[in-house]
């Protein structure tokens, strides 16, 4: 399915809009807005004196089936419901809306006046009202990470109860880094350590050695033989280098809960590491010799690349639920803006710094920290850039949350890379779901 990236590419104009259900204990109602702009629940709902949230895809599946849901003959797109048009495009005559059926994606387009005009005749309010921000004024992510210690703090002071310590790890309430991992990076960081060595450490917690099993023991893997050990494991399968790494990002995975709120969609954490980390893993060996990366460090970074969810709903609970409400209204929004709105700080900065804290691999915190920004060629820009191809690119198969965009093609001739290798190894990845599903099944939950 071929996605309209640009409807000014396709059309010759820019007024590409999309519509959000919501709803509350009062009733259902929708908005038309700028598919860029970022909608403001908080705004929205103040302005409203409502507390409206998006409604799951799946209730809407169900209303509509059951024709709860009503939609407008002339519009298709939009439904019998009081509607709210955002002022940044309500003074438009007509937008475009991007319809998928069974040729693919299209555009559909919409007379601003004639919707209306329909709404009226079914005596539904549409209104006019400014609660969104424009997609130039969202945080599109920073250089540098000078000031992120500056930003975390100002947001754990502005968003928390705690009391601020001396220290800011202690305000946080982290845990320590777990010893299992304390000692693999010591491990690692001896020349005459084997895999006896590492196969002792990993085996001490039952259940971390248990996820490595599975994870060598999996149909991807193509194993000869049954793995019946982490020893097996380590020597026929993963290798020394990417079983460290991997036991270390999921000793780290599980010193912090998963929530149980999540955005609707929203691909599991472990099954969107175990995606992420694979991809990557494929991705290394297609980068020429002379520049590829550790391909165990550049693992470890897709393992981790969404711990900052974790940690997020572990610093801002009260908060976190807005996030997931934000992330539902905004699928086209990347969530690096979204945590920064709402919280002045994103989700790969505070995980950056809580890794640096740890001292986890400088490579592995910078793969993590600028994952999302596509212009960063600083130092082992490579895991960076390495954990933005497999997001964007698995976000084509409607897995993962970054952003639904295309990764720019200088990205690729900056790592040597064919950009339809790539899309192949990808593609015989997410064939293998059903595998990738049994090794994050035996992650924490």
């Amino acid at each position: 399915m071929q996605r309209v990236d640009s409807v000014q590419a396709a059309t010759g104009i820019d007024d590409l809009v999309r519509v959000v259900l919501l709803q509350d204990g009062k009733g259902k109602g929708q908005i038309l807005l700028a598919n860029d702009s970022l909608l403001d629940l908080k705004a929205l709902n103040s302005l409203v004196e409502r507390n409206l949230v998006p409604i799951p895809q799946a209730e809407i599946a169900d209303l509509t089936a059951k024709n709860k849901l009503v939609q407008i003959e002339s519009a298709p797109a939009f439904f019998l419901l009081p509607t709210i048009i955002d002022e940044n495009i309500a003074s438009a005559q007509h937008c475009y809306i991007e319809i998928l059926n069974v040729d693919g994606m299209e555009l559909e387009k919409i007379d601003l006046a004639e919707l209306r005009a329909s709404l009226r005749e079914s005596n539904y309010r549409v209104r006019a009202i400014s609660c969104t921000i424009p997609a130039q004024k969202l945080y599109q992510g920073s250089p540098n990470d000078s000031a992120d210690l500056d930003l975390i703090f100002n947001s754990i002071r502005n968003f928390t109860t705690l009391r601020i310590k001396q220290r800011l790890e202690e305000t946080l309430e982290i845990p320590p880094l777990p010893q299992t991992a304390q000692k693999i990076l010591a491990l690692r960081s001896n020349p005459n350590a084997n895999v006896g060595d590492l196969a002792e450490i990993v085996e001490m917690d039952a259940s971390l050695a248990a996820q490595i099993v599975s994870w060598a023991s999996s149909p991807y893997y193509a194993a000869p033989a049954k793995i019946r050990s982490v020893h097996d494991a380590i020597s026929r399968v993963l290798g020394f280098e990417l079983v460290s790494n991997l036991a270390v990002g999921m000793a780290l995975g599980n010193t912090l809960s998963l929530p149980k709120d999540f955005p609707d969609g929203f691909t599991p954490y472990w099954l969107q590491s175990v995606y992420c980390s694979t991809v990557v893993e494929a991705i290394v060996k297609l980068i020429p010799p002379e520049k590829r990366p550790s391909q165990g460090l550049a693992c470890l970074a897709g393992l981790l690349h969404n711990f900052g969810y974790l940690v997020l709903a572990h610093i801002f609970p009260p908060h976190f639920s807005a996030i997931c409400r934000h992330v539902e209204a905004n699928p086209a929004i990347s969530h690096v803006a979204i945590d920064h709105h709402l919280l002045g700080v994103t989700r790969e900065q505070i995980s950056a710094w809580l890794l640096q804290l740890w001292n986890m691999p400088k490579e592995v915190c910078v793969g993590i920290r600028f994952q999302h920004e596509p212009n960063y060629q600083g130092e082992h820009s490579v895991y960076a850039n390495l954990v933005l191809i497999a997001m964007r690119e698995l976000r084509q198969h409607g897995i993962g949350d970054a952003p639904p965009v295309e990764v720019p093609i200088e990205i690729y001739q900056r790592l040597d890379l064919n950009p339809i290798e790539v899309l192949e190894v990808v593609q015989n990845i997410v064939a293998s779901d059903e595998e990738l599903k049994q090794i994050a099944a035996n992650f924490k939950t």
